[in-house]
């Protein structure tokens, strides 16, 4: 990645932060070859990095709004890398027009969306992934046997106050809602700045 940003590319402060702690956790569950499917890519930045990291992986970024659509597309054409595919418009809640991945990453959607964004999620992840495929989710959670960090509680009030239907969503109903899609939780890594990264795996 270059400091540089592309016209028409949008950039985030959070992605720097959290791209080289993310990729680490991606480099050790994904597949040694085949296509990543990234739903809900927004500017692109870590469909960049990742895609530049993993070359052996063919990166599909989606998103459903226009604009991030249009970021991915800058920050593509930017890094000009073989294996970055040309962003395909997605809502996770609505149909998919993809039929198979070989794995699935999603940063930083979940609790920045409906409930019925994480069902499509799930439901389409159980649909496309073959056994053994992976689903990676990053992001806060709140769990029943951890104390929810101060900072996670006022960020879950921010974001329910900005829209009702959004906020942290507890790891046992993301879980439950996973195993009804024939996924199973594989691993739970603890990152930086008081989120998760979630492996889990089509059974």
């Amino acid at each position: 990645m270059t400091d540089l940003i592309p016209l028409g590319a949008r950039t985030s402060p959070a992605t720097a932060r959290n791209r080289d702690p993310i990729l680490a956790v991606l480099k050790s569950h994904l597949p040694k070859a085949g296509v990543v499917l990234e739903i809900a890519a927004g500017a692109g930045e870590h469909a960049v990095f990742n895609a530049a990291a993993l070359p052996h992986l063919q990166w599909q970024p989606t998103d459903p709004a226009s604009e991030a659509l249009a970021s991915i597309a800058a920050w593509r054409e930017h890094a000009g890398l073989p294996n970055l595919l040309p962003p395909l418009a997605l809502d996770a809640s609505g149909d998919w027009p993809v039929d198979r991945a070989d794995a699935i990453v999603n940063i930083n959607m979940i609790h920045i969306s409906p409930w019925a964004a994480t069902q499509g999620l799930m439901k389409g992840a159980g649909r496309i992934l073959g056994v053994g495929g992976v689903l990676f989710l990053y992001g806060p959670y709140i769990e029943s046997d951890v104390e929810t960090a101060p900072s996670n509680l006022a960020f879950d009030l921010d974001l329910k106050a900005r829209n009702p239907a959004w906020g942290i969503r507890h790891l046992d109903e993301v879980r439950a809602l996973a195993g009804e899609n024939g996924l199973e939780l594989f691993e739970r890594v603890v990152m930086p700045a008081n989120n998760l990264s979630l492996i889990f795996r089509k059974t």
